[in-house]
C-alpha cells in the first residue's frame, strides 16, 4: 500500500473538473445515456463508448463502485487528443493519487510520460492491479431527453487512468478496460455532471437478458420504458453511507471507499425478520456493511412475470416503511431443467463487506444514485410494472 501524499475534499473539485472536462454542444443536454450489455459468457455488464482522435469505439465492462475509467494504453493506443496529468495538478491531488512518475524510461507514449500522476487500476474481476498514469482524452456520449435517444455530444478532456494489457484478463472478450461509476471525483458520472452541469446522478437499469440492452442514465429523470412507463416516481429512497476505508484491490493509505453503500437495519422473508447479529449489518472497524455492485457474478433465470412463486425478501432500510422487495426473478436461480437454487452466495467467514447487493439482484430493477443529496432511490422489480430495463428507446425521435 503506497502512503497518500494528498487527498483533497470533494466540494473542492466542482470547478476543477468543470475546466479539465470541456463539453462541446450547441445546447447543453440534461441527461445523458449509455446501453449496458449483458454477457452471456462472463455474466458482466458492459457498455461500449467511442473514445479518442480519431474516435474509436472502446468496450468497457462496467463497475458501479469503481474509482475512474482506465483502459489498456499499451495495445495500440492512439489518440492525437491524448494528454497525461500532471503530478503537480489539482486533479491528480483531488483524485487521491499517492504517486508520480517522475521519469519514464522508454520513448513518450500513451501510458509513459514523465512527471505524470500515477494511480491504481484495479480489474475487480480477476482480482488484479497495478500502476498507470493518470490521462485525459475525448469521448462522445449520447444524450437523451429521458424518453428517447437524442444526438451525441463530445467531452473532449475526459480523465481516466492507463492500465497494462495483463489486466484485461478476466474481463468479456473486446473489453479494453472498466468504466467506474464509484464516489469519487474523477468518475464517469461526476466528470459528465460537471462537463454539462447536469445534477451529479446516476440510474441503473441492468436487463436480464444478454439479447437486449439495458441502460445507464447520467443526469436527472424523467427515466421512461415503453410502454409510457415513467419509473422515478415511484422510487424509494434510503441514505447513501459512507465507509471512511477503501474497499477497492489496492488504494492508496487514507482514501474511502468509493462503494455505494446504504443502511441496512433487517431482511424479512414472507413478513418475519431473519434473525441476525445487528453489528453484522454495520460498517464497524471498516469491515461489514451493505453495498451495491455489478461486479458479483450473476445467473440467468426464466421466468413469467415477477419469477418462480417463492417467499418474498424485503430489505428493510433505514426506516420500517423503506423496503426494497426481492421477488422470485431476482431471487432464484434456475440451474437445471427442473432445479432452481436460491441466488445468494455464501460470503466466506469473514468477508469485507457483509451484504452485496450483486448484479442479479438488480436486474430489471432501476436504481438511482443521488451523488448531491447523498441518498439511493430503488424501483422495486419493473416486472410489475409491465415493463423491463431494455425497454428504453434508444432511437431518436428527432
Amino acid at each position: 500500500m503506497v502512503t497518500s501524499s494528498s487527498f483533497i475534499l470533494c466540494s473542492l473539485l466542482l470547478c476543477l473538473v468543470s475546466s479539465q472536462v470541456l463539453a462541446t454542444s450547441s445546447s447543453q443536454p440534461k441527461t445523458l445515456v449509455i446501453p449496458v450489455t449483458k454477457d452471456s459468457s462472463t455474466l458482466q455488464y458492459t457498455t461500449q463508448i467511442k473514445q479518442r482522435t480519431p474516435l474509436v469505439p472502446i468496450k468497457l465492462a462496467i463497475d458501479v463502485g469503481g474509482i475512474f475509467q482506465w483502459v489498456d494504453c499499451e495495445s495500440g493506443y492512439v489518440s492525437s487528443s491524448y494528454r497525461p496529468v500532471s503530478c503537480d495538478s489539482q486533479i491528480c491531488m483531488a483524485s487521491g493519487s499517492g504517486a508520480c512518475v517522475t521519469e519514464c524510461y522508454s520513448p513518450p507514449r500513451p501510458g509513459c510520460n514523465n512527471n505524470t500522476c500515477s494511480h491504481l487500476p484495479n480489474n475487480p474481476f480477476s482480482n488484479s492491479g497495478g500502476g498507470g498514469e493518470m490521462a485525459s482524452d475525448t469521448a462522445v456520449i449520447q444524450s437523451t431527453d429521458g424518453k428517447t435517444g437524442s444526438k451525441a455530444v463530445a467531452v473532449p478532456r475526459v480523465v481516466f487512468t492507463c492500465g497494462s494489457a495483463w489486466m484485461l484478463e478476466g474481463l468479456s472478450v473486446g473489453a479494453l478496460g472498466i468504466a467506474g461509476l464509484g464516489r469519487s471525483e474523477v468518475s464517469l458520472p461526476v466528470q459528465f455532471a460537471s462537463a454539462f452541469n447536469i445534477q451529479k446522478k446516476i440510474a441503473i437499469c441492468l436487463s436480464s437478458s444478454s439479447s437486449s440492452n439495458g441502460v445507464i442514465f447520467f443526469g436527472d429523470s424523467p427515466y421512461e420504458f415503453l410502454p409510457n412507463v415513467e419509473v422515478s416516481k415511484s422510487l424509494m429512497y434510503t441514505p447513501l453511507i459512507l465507509n471512511p476505508v477503501s474497499t477497492a484491490g489496492s488504494y492508496f493509505e487514507g482514501n474511502p471507499s468509493t462503494d455505494y453503500f446504504i443502511n441496512l437495519t433487517s431482511i424479512k422473508i414472507n413478513g418475519n425478520a431473519v434473525p441476525l447479529n445487528p453489528t453484522f449489518l454495520n460498517i464497524t472497524d471498516d469491515n461489514g456493511g451493505t453495498k451495491i455492485s455489478t461486479v458479483n457474478p450473476t445467473n440467468n433465470t426464466p421466468y413469467t412475470r415477477v419469477g418462480p412463486a417463492v417467499p418474498i425478501i424485503d430489505l428493510v432500510m433505514h426506516s420500517s416503511s423503506v423496503y426494497w422487495r426481492i421477488f422470485g426473478a431476482n431471487s432464484m436461480v434456475q440451474v437445471k431443467e427442473d432445479v432452481i437454487c436460491l441466488g445468494f452466495v455464501d460470503g466466506g467467514s469473514n468477508p469485507r463487506t457483509s451484504i452485496v447487493i450483486g448484479g442479479y439482484q438488480l436486474e430489471d430493477n432501476l436504481v438511482q444514485i443521488d451523488l448531491e443529496k447523498e441518498r439511493l432511490g430503488f424501483s422495486s422489480s419493473l416486472l410489475f410494472k409491465q415493463t423491463t430495463c431494455s425497454n428504453f428507446n434508444f432511437t431518436s425521435s428527432a
